[in-house]
Order: C-alpha cells, then sequence, then structure tokens
C-alpha cells in the first residue's frame, strides 16, 4: 500500500495512463491497418505519450483545481439565495 499523502500523485500516474492509452490507441487506429503491427505500433506511442502525459497532469491538475473551484458554488452560497 501507499501512503495517503502520495494519493494525488498516485491518482495522476493512473489517469495519465489510461487517458493515453486510449488516446494513442486511437490515434493509432486512425493512421495504421489493424494488423499485426498495430500493437508494436501502439504500444510504443502509449509509452511516449504517458511519459509525456504524466508530469503534464502534475502540472496541470492544480490550475485545473483552481479553475473549477472559481466556476462553481459552493452549497452555503447557493442556500443563501
Amino acid at each position: 500500500m501507499v501512503p495517503a499523502r502520495y494519493a494525488p500523485v498516485l491518482f495522476g500516474f493512473i489517469l495519465s495512463g489510461l487517458m493515453s492509452m486510449v488516446v494513442s490507441a486511437i490515434s493509432t487506429f486512425r493512421v495504421s491497418d489493424p494488423g499485426a503491427e498495430f500493437l508494436g505500433l501502439w504500444t510504443g506511442s502509449w509509452l511516449i505519450t504517458w511519459f509525456i502525459a504524466f508530469p503534464l497532469v502534475l502540472i496541470v491538475a492544480p490550475v485545473t483545481r483552481r479553475i473549477v473551484a472559481n466556476l462553481v458554488t459552493s452549497s452555503a452560497q447557493t442556500e443563501g439565495k
């Protein structure tokens, strides 16, 4: 088990892995034949994409959280209206 303080990093690792896997599979499928070489092309593409996506998620997530916090209202604000 991983200590709870690493939860945001683990979340980013898993999220970036899954998202890059799906997006790279779709992209690779669109530009190649679904033949025997697809798996090799896709795996290579996915690993490169994940290598970029993981640190990017760690950088972008706090900014995204702040943007979302500014776009939504808390329940206390909506109850007072």
